[in-house]
C-alpha cells in the first residue's frame, strides 16, 4: 500500500484564512494518522493578486497554530518546487500533451466574443460554458495563428454525453452529467496554468493519496477526474470537507464574520483553542470530549467520524473554550507569559508610547488611553457617530468605500493607510479631518484620541477591518442592492500617494 500524502494549497492572495487552517488541519491530522506525509504546496498562479508578503503571513499563522508540514516551499522536499509560479515549463508540458493526444485545444476567442456568448445563453436559459467554437479548428490553422503570434489559451475538451460519477469517502457517489461540465481553461494566454491543470499535475507529480479540501470543489472534481483519466493516471481518493458556515448558514464571509487567523491572535485567542475549535468543526472525540490537543486528534482520528452538517462557525462558543485553556491549561506563571508574549510586551508598547505620551500628564492617563490597542471591538453605538458637517449617509460611506480600499492593501503602513482615506475623501470632496473623523471612533472607540493613523499602522490590517466592518453594523450596514450600487461608485476611485 501507498504512503498516505495529503497536502493543503493555499493561495497567497489575502490574509490567512480560517478555512485554510481547517483544511490544513484535517489533511495534516489523516496524513499523521497514517503515519504519512502532510505537504504545504503554494498556489500563486494568480499573479495579479499573490504576494510574497501573503505567503509568509499564511505560513507564520499556519506555524502559530502548531501545524507544521513535512514538505513545503521554506522546508524543501523531494517533489518541488512548492510554489507553481516556480513550475511554469511542468505544466507547458502536460497541456502541450494533452493538445498532441487530442483531449485539449488551443482557443483564440477574445473577451468580448465570451462575454457575448455568455449574454445570449442566458437570454436563452441556457447554462453557462464554453460553445466549443475553437475545437473545430483544423491543426493547420492553429498553427497559421500560432505563427503570428496570436494570443490563444489551452481548453480542455469535455464529453457531452454521459455522466462522471464522483466517488467521495464522506458521501455516496455524485453522478454529474458531462454536459453541466465547461471546457475548462486549462493554460492562460500568459503561460501560467489554472487551479485544475495545476492541481491536478502538481497531486500526482507530488505523489499525493488523498485529497481532502472543501465541498465547493464537488462541482470540479469532474474536470480532475477527466485529466486524470487523459493523462493515463490513478486519480487520488476524494474528501469534501463540510465548509465552515455563518449563523445563517451561508458560506462564512469576512463579511459577516471576521475570518483572518492573525485577527484571532490580536484579539487574544490562545492557538491550541483556535485549532481545537476548528477541529470540533467537522470531527468529534471518540468520548465526546470537546478540549482536545492536536496530537489527541491525531492519536484518535478516524475519517468516517467526520460529519457532513454545516458546521457554525461561533465566536462564542470559540471564547468560551478559549476561557477553558486560559483557567484550565495555564498556571498563573504561564497566563502572565502569554499575556507579555501576546500583547504586554515591550516591543509591542514601544510601537504606541511615543503618540500617547504627546497626550498624557500623569502615568495613570496611559491605560485610558492607550487601552484600545489591547482591546477587541471598542464600545461604540451610532450616537458616536454625530458630527456637525457629515450626516449619517456620508459616515457610513466613508467607513464602507475605506474598508473596501483597506482590504487591497497589501503594504500596511501610515503612508499607504492614509493614501487610502485620502483618495476616499477626495472621491467623497471632503476634508482629510472629516473623513478621519468616523475612524477615529471606528477604531479608537473615541473621536478625540492618538493619532489614528498611527495607530491603525500599528493596530495591523486584521483589527484594522474587522474594527470598520463593525461600525459599519453598528451603523446599520447596506442593503446588498446598495452594496451592488456602491461598488460602482469604489470602482472609480483612483489612488492617491505622495
Amino acid at each position: 500500500m501507498a504512503r498516505v500524502r495529503t497536502r493543503v494549497a493555499p493561495s497567497p492572495t489575502g490574509d490567512p484564512h480560517v478555512g485554510t487552517a481547517y483544511i490544513a488541519l484535517f489533511n495534516r491530522a489523516f496524513a499523521r494518522s497514517q503515519g504519512g506525509d502532510f505537504i504545504l504546496r503554494i498556489e500563486d498562479t494568480d499573479q495579479a493578486r499573490s504576494t510574497p508578503e501573503s505567503e509568509q503571513a499564511i505560513l507564520k499563522a499556519l506555524r502559530w497554530l502548531g501545524l507544521d508540514w513535512d514538505e513545503g516551499p521554506d522546508v524543501g522536499g523531494d517533489a518541488g518546487p512548492y510554489r507553481q509560479s516556480e513550475r511554469s515549463e511542468i505544466y507547458r508540458k502536460y497541456a502541450d500533451e494533452l493538445v498532441d493526444k487530442g483531449h485539449a485545444f488551443h482557443c483564440f476567442c477574445t473577451a468580448e466574443r465570451l462575454d457575448s456568448m455568455r449574454r445570449e445563453q442566458r437570454l436563452n436559459g441556457q447554462p453557462p460554458g464554453y460553445d466549443g467554437r475553437c475545437k473545430g479548428l483544423s491543426q493547420e490553422e492553429v498553427q497559421s495563428r500560432l505563427a503570428q503570434g496570436e494570443k490563444s489559451v489551452v481548453r480542455m475538451d469535455v464529453p457531452r454525453e454521459g455522466a462522471c460519477e464522483v466517488r467521495d469517502m464522506l458521501r455516496d457517489p455524485i453522478e454529474i452529467e458531462w454536459k453541466q461540465v465547461d471546457m475548462q481553461v486549462l493554460l492562460k494566454s500568459d503561460g501560467l496554468p489554472s487551479y485544475h491543470l495545476a492541481n491536478v499535475v502538481d497531486d500526482h507529480l507530488m505523489g499525493i493519496t488523498h485529497v481532502i479540501r472543501g465541498e465547493e470543489w464537488i462541482s470540479s472534481t469532474p474536470k480532475h477526474i477527466l485529466l486524470y483519466q487523459y493523462f493515463g493516471w490513478e486519480a487520488p481518493v476524494f474528501f469534501h470537507m463540510p465548509l465552515l458556515r455563518n449563523a445563517d448558514k451561508s458560506k462564512l464571509s469576512k463579511r459577516k464574520n471576521p475570518t483572518s487567523i492573525d485577527y484571532y491572535y490580536r484579539l487574544g485567542i490562545l492557538p491550541e483553542a483556535l485549532v481545537n475549535y476548528l477541529g470540533m468543526m467537522g470531527w468529534t472525540m471518540p468520548d465526546g470530549e470537546e478540549k482536545f490537543t492536536v496530537q489527541e486528534m491525531v492519536d484518535n482520528f478516524d475519517i468516517s467520524r467526520v460529519s457532513l452538517g454545516g458546521p457554525v462557525f461561533d465566536t462564542e462558543k470559540l471564547d468560551w473554550l478559549n476561557g477553558r485553556y486560559l483557567r484550565e491549561s495555564l498556571s498563573d506563571e504561564e497566563f502572565a507569559q502569554r499575556l507579555m508574549d501576546w500583547s504586554y510586551n515591550r516591543d509591542y508598547i514601544m510601537q504606541f508610547l511615543p503618540l500617547v505620551r504627546e497626550r498624557v500628564e500623569r502615568l495613570s492617563d496611559v491605560a485610558p488611553l492607550a487601552a484600545f490597542f489591547f482591546a477587541g471591538m471598542p464600545d461604540i453605538e451610532a450616537a458616536d457617530f454625530e458630527h456637525k458637517k457629515l450626516d449619517a449617509d456620508t459616515i457610513l460611506k466613508i467607513l464602507q468605500l475605506s474598508l473596501w480600499k483597506l482590504e487591497t492593501q497589501r503594504h500596511w503602513d501610515k503612508e499607504h493607510i492614509m493614501a487610502d482615506v485620502k483618495a476616499v475623501g477626495e472621491h467623497l470632496g471632503l476634508k482629510l479631518k472629516d473623513v478621519l473623523f468616523p475612524m477615529f471612533v471606528s477604531v479608537t472607540g473615541s473621536p478625540r484620541s492618538v493619532s489614528v493613523l498611527e495607530a491603525m499602522a500599528i493596530l495591523g490590517p486584521d483589527m484594522v477591518r474587522a474594527r470598520l466592518r463593525h461600525a459599519i453594523e453598528v451603523l446599520g450596514g447596506y442593503s446588498k442592492k446598495q452594496l451592488k450600487a456602491l461598488e460602482k461608485e469604489f470602482s472609480e476611485i483612483g489612488t492617491f500617494l505622495d
